[in-house]
């Protein structure tokens, strides 16, 4: 979003919805995670202005990030990850940790994948140190950005 630009947040229950909408013209704008939306900019259903990422992905090669559009602070990144019980054997965690990683690894799954933007981690960004860094990272970035939102809801 622009600079000082007003706009009504919309709450929908998913990225079908909201992206139905923005092809109708329902809504002016969306954000979302390239995975979701790469086909519909790919196709000219929907323009992109900006990929809030430090670097451009190579599945859109031509959109700028924010950086370059003048948005510097304005970097996220989307990210999933396999959860498991606190407790859970090791060799259980060993054995899902290592399908994982060879599902990762497969051809087809990396081309699709990287089709879609979806950034997939490599060696040591993998496993559950990475991930425990990852979510703690995620945590103290995003919590003063949570409460300061919520208190000025609360006004």
């Amino acid at each position: 979003m622009l600079p000082g630009a007003k706009a009504t947040l919309v709450p929908y229950t998913g990225t079908g919805p909201a992206l139905n909408d923005l092809i109708a013209g329902q809504v002016d704008f969306m954000t979302d995670q390239i995975v979701n939306v790469v086909e519909q900019i790919k196709g000219g259903a929907i323009k992109a202005y900006g990929i809030a990422t430090p670097k451009r992905s190579p599945a859109l090669p031509d959109l700028p990030t924010t950086i370059e559009a003048g948005l510097p602070s304005y970097q996220v990144s989307a990210w999933n990850a396999v959860f498991a019980p606190k407790g859970l054997p090791a060799d259980i965690t060993a054995k899902l940790q290592d399908t994982l990683n060879k599902a990762l690894e497969d051809t087809n799954a990396r081309k699709r994948l990287d089709e879609l933007g979806a950034v997939v981690p490599e060696g040591a960004d993998r496993g559950g140190a990475a991930l425990q860094k990852l979510v703690e990272t995620e945590v103290a970035r995003w919590s003063p950005v949570i409460k300061d939102a919520m208190s000025k809801e609360k006004k």
